[in-house]
């Protein structure tokens, strides 16, 4: 029996681990999945990643699979149709600020291009740090708060420091494994040689 990887969340969860190890910190470069990645943060203010991770296919189907420029045209009629979807997290102020955002985010596409572009201004490659516990991971950093007050700059809701720090662990602007996690050593070697 081959021994038990060692990961950064002590869980037999086959939706986290499947998160941590096919996911979580790896550099993403796609924009719909920058969007899908703000949305969820934003609904996830005041709850667990958890349970909005467990609920992520049916916000994928709610908000036609995070496509920007789609939920940027949402209207008073969508509002309502979310107000009722099935499985999502139904608040309207958290709807609205998605719809708002998606509206933003459009901008900050026709602007630099792409989203991608924008947001890894704010670190440029991937920041890898070195913690060994889940303790010592910070809530929000300087980058953090950079990225936050531009996009808040910019019309963005529900996207403080912490938010921003959370998807930037998401989405691999930096690598939060534990230096003890099979994650870590593997993701600063792959972004060594660029072969994401």
């Amino acid at each position: 029996m081959p021994p038990k990887l060692q990961r950064c969340w002590n869980t037999d969860d086959p939706l986290r681990i499947s998160y941590h190890d096919e996911e979580w910190g790896i550099p993403l470069h796609d924009d719909s999945k920058f969007f899908e990645f703000l949305v969820l943060g934003g609904f996830q203010a005041g709850l667990t990643w958890w349970l909005i991770l467990q609920r992520r296919d049916a916000f994928r189907q709610a908000f036609d699979n995070f496509k920007p420029e789609v939920v940027a045209a949402y209207t008073s009629n969508d509002v309502e149709r979310l107000m009722k979807a099935p499985g999502i997290i139904r608040n309207k102020m958290k709807i609205l600020a998605a719809i708002n955002n998606g509206r933003c985010f459009v901008k900050v596409q026709q602007e630099f291009g792409s989203f991608d572009s924008f947001i890894w201004s704010f670190v440029g490659i991937t920041i890898h740090n070195s913690f060994s516990r889940v303790d010592d991971l910070p809530t929000e950093t300087e980058e953090s708060k950079r990225m936050s007050n531009s996009l808040r700059q910019r019309g963005f809701q529900f996207v403080g420091p912490t938010i921003c720090y959370a998807f930037m662990q998401a989405t691999g602007m930096v690598n939060d494994h534990l230096i003890t996690c099979f994650r870590h050593e593997e993701l600063k070697k792959r972004s060594s040689i660029n072969c994401f």
